[in-house]
């Protein structure tokens, strides 16, 4: 319980998206977040939803998804 308190405080690295379709059609959904683990070898993930349908993406947080834009 501590250890995912300390992992809530925090700044996530990465944004989870759930992604429905290709190309520009596609439909990104933001659904949670990630952050590495300590010794650098994988990714805590912290999920707001769970899709039964399309894709999970990861991708790295950049200043224009902080600021509140839509990838």
């Amino acid at each position: 319980m501590a250890q995912q308190q300390a992992l809530l405080r925090r700044k996530p690295t990465h944004r989870l998206y759930r992604v429905q379709g290709d190309g520009s059609s596609a439909i990104w959904t933001p659904i949670g977040a990630a952050w590495p683990n300590k010794d650098g070898a994988g990714f805590n993930l912290s999920c707001d939803a769970v899709p039964l349908t399309g894709r999970i993406v990861m991708r790295v947080i950049t200043e224009r998804e902080e600021g509140g834009g839509q990838r």
